[in-house]
């Protein structure tokens, strides 16, 4: 039998801390400051992040930091001073997203683990092993991975790997939604997602179909851990602590082989039950599902009761396995010895023992005295007793050389233990000259959107890779060194054939390729080409650059989040560029919700949309491999082209456009003009929260 994975807990408070703690969990992730993904939670502070991790360690509970947000260029220094006071205290990992921010961790604290957020969107062997070569220690797979998907991942990796098991479910893959921020400025991958999710949006006979009920897969802890699952996540840093410890309670369980109280899960919180769709491979309507009265009043009933998982001291879990040894010679002081699994010896002198008038200390009796650690961290497992014939020493003597020797043990636990933090290994980046002139890129999901004209003029044109195969059928397509393939934003699986794919394209002239996540880089590396970095990176600053530069990135679109100001103050080795037209993808999903809700074959005779509660239209397209979500209107920057100057490049994405828009829109882009119909600027003008 494997070993048993990590029970890994939330916590976004102190009394949810405490709860994760008592019930048993052997981790919990935890913010502090302002660089996690759940800022709206009540969180830590990074001036009382010692003494957590001290309680945390004494109870045998690892702690993990997260820092896992996109980070701006103008918040490098402070993350600086945030991941120093992390090391400081001694924390077990942290978490990340932003691949600069890895990167900058890596030079200035090389001991300190890190894990990689499922933010970073890995969800395939690639991605797993850039991850891997970049010094991570752990992956935490995308939340859509299926039970063999997982698998391929751990036989084909030493990294340990971490899944969720129970929680919330986001409609679009982690790290790739951009809904709260176009449309409220209020960024899911910098921490503070509004849930415009969770809002009605109409497609078919579903008022919300933009909504998953939660995940639980705790029941099938077994069969996680036979496949070589690192740790069980539990998802909840805004939950109540009832909840953490009802989630952490049944993943023991489930370890142990018992039953999950699933109806009890239930009850303490859920949106319509739970699904375990995607673990199953199993997608469709029957995964989504809303908050309702019902769950409500449910939760009302239990919530109560479940408290004394982590008040009752009777049931809280003792974690730290100990041995002691226990020694009464005539004419000496007793002496207690006790040992923990991680190599931590403490030792007490008591009272010199009497000689009995009546009844010795037998060694029953000293063990059942030194077996009381009710109220400690500490379960004992051993206690061996060596006694001298004819003495005793009273019970309270010996109840105090156990409080003594444990009170120590509490000391050597709970020593900080500091990581080695070097600020000035960040070194100081120096960028490139941009272009006199930004050259024009396109970017379309149909070579039916393009005309000769634009083929001719556009410096890069990128296409989905299916599309550009088809070009390629009767040979080299025209203009094949500037054609670029646009490797699908998510592949879960389907490796083979688009590597066989690409290599086709390869041979038929084709050299370019757009990268959008770890696992495509690693594939579309692997297979010659030239690397353009996709805004789903979502880089925002200059040691995000710098790192994908060092991926083999020859250029880089920046994150849809980043501001026109912000873009030109990154330095850079490789050229930089951003979005300049187009609807942007407010989501990727792997569960679309037009094909559960209307069909694939309403879906393309024109049945492609979602409608949200105001009327507008939400375009959805699956050209590039995975259900994309659009805005309903598009970005439009034709009449302010002199204000595009500083960057390399731009980008127009063209999606539901016409062959004749798209070369009008063109022609606007080279010389200028204004847009006829509703437009936006995105987020080019606004810092997003």
């Amino acid at each position: 039998m494997s070993r048993l994975p990590e029970v890994l807990a939330p916590a976004g408070n102190p009394a949810a801390l405490e709860a994760a703690v008592l019930c048993g969990a052997d981790a919990v992730y935890l913010g502090a400051g302002a660089f996690n993904a759940r800022r709206g939670a009540e969180n830590f502070t990074l001036e009382h992040l010692a003494d957590t991790v001290r309680r945390c360690h004494i109870r045998g509970v690892r702690v993990y930091l997260t820092l896992n947000i996109v980070v701006r260029e103008d918040e490098i220094p402070q993350f600086l001073s945030d991941a120093e006071a992390a090391c400081a205290a001694g924390v077990d990992a942290v978490i990340v997203q932003d691949a600069g921010a890895a990167a900058l961790l890596r030079r200035c604290a090389p001991s300190l683990r890190l894990h990689g957020s499922t933010q970073m969107v890995v969800h395939n062997v690639e991605g797993a092993k850039m991850l891997e070569e970049m010094g991570f220690s752990r992956v935490v797979l995308a939340r859509e991975c299926s039970k063999e998907e997982i698998g391929e991942i751990i036989r084909s990796t030493s990294l340990e790997v971490e899944t969720f098991v129970h929680g919330a479910l986001c409609m679009s893959v982690s790290g790739q939604c951009y809904m709260s921020a176009v449309l409220g400025q209020r960024s899911g991958n910098r921490g503070l997602c509004a849930q415009p999710c969770r809002l009605p949006c109409k497609a078919g006979n579903s008022e919300h179909a933009l909504s998953l009920k939660d995940m639980s897969i705790i029941g099938r802890a077994g069969e996680l851990r036979e496949l070589g699952v690192s740790a069980l996540k539990i998802e909840g840093r805004m939950k109540r602590p009832e909840y953490v410890a009802t989630a952490v309670t049944a993943c023991r369980k489930a370890l142990a082989g018992e039953p999950v109280d699933l109806e009890t899960l239930q009850s303490v919180f859920s949106r319509s039950g739970f699904t375990d769709g995607y673990f199953e491979g199993r997608l469709g309507a029957e995964m989504f599902g809303i908050r309702q009265k019902e769950d409500v009043t449910a939760a009302a009933g239990v919530l109560g009761g479940l408290e004394t998982l982590y008040t009752d001291p009777r049931k809280q879990v003792q974690k730290v396995e100990t041995d002691f040894r226990f020694t009464m010679k005539a004419g000496e002081p007793a002496r207690l010895v006790v040992t923990d699994g991680d190599g931590n010896i403490s030792e007490a002198a008591g009272e010199i023992p009497q000689a009995a008038v009546n009844r010795p200390t037998d060694p029953e009796r000293a063990a059942a005295s030194l077996s009381k650690t009710g109220g400690t961290p500490y379960h004992v497992r051993s206690v061996s007793c060596e006694i001298g014939e004819g003495l005793m020493l009273p019970a309270s003597a010996v109840n105090a050389l156990r409080r003594e020797a444990l009170g120590k043990l509490d000391g050597l636990r709970g020593k900080t233990r500091a990581i080695p933090f070097d600020r000035a290994r960040a070194g100081a980046l120096r960028g490139h000259a941009p272009a006199p002139l930004p050259a024009l890129r396109v970017r379309a999901y149909s070579a039916r959107q393009l005309s000769p004209e634009l083929l001719e003029r556009a410096e890069l044109v990128t296409l989905p890779v299916p599309e550009l195969v088809k070009l390629c059928e009767n040979g080299a397509p025209a203009y094949a060194d500037k054609l670029c393939a646009g490797l699908p934003r998510i592949l879960f699986s389907g490796g083979e054939a688009l590597e066989r794919q690409l290599s086709l394209l390869r041979e038929r002239g084709i050299r370019h390729a757009a990268v959008g996540n770890p696992g495509a880089v690693k594939i579309a590396g692997a297979a010659g080409f030239m690397l353009h970095g996709e805004p789903f990176f979502n880089a925002m600053n200059s040691y995000a650059a710098e790192t994908l530069a060092g991926w083999g990135l020859c250029d880089l679109l920046l994150s849809f989040e980043a501001t026109l100001d912000m873009a030109k103050r990154i330095q850079s080795p490789i050229p930089l560029g951003l979005t300049a037209y187009g609807r942007l993808p407010l989501m990727t999903v792997r569960n679309c919700p037009v094909k559960s809700f209307v069909g694939c074959a309403r879906c393309k005779k024109g049945e492609n949309f979602l409608t949200d509660r105001r009327g507008e239209i939400l375009y959805t397209s699956c050209a590039y491999g995975c259900s994309e979500i659009l805005n309903p209107v598009p970005l439009f920057m034709g009449d302010r082209l002199s204000e595009l100057r500083g960057l390399d490049f731009i980008e127009l994405r063209f999606s539901t456009e016409s062959p004749e828009e798209c070369g009008k829109l063109f022609g606007t882009y080279r010389s200028g003009g204004e847009f006829h119909g509703k437009f936006t600027r995105g987020l080019l003008y606004k810092t997003v929260l």
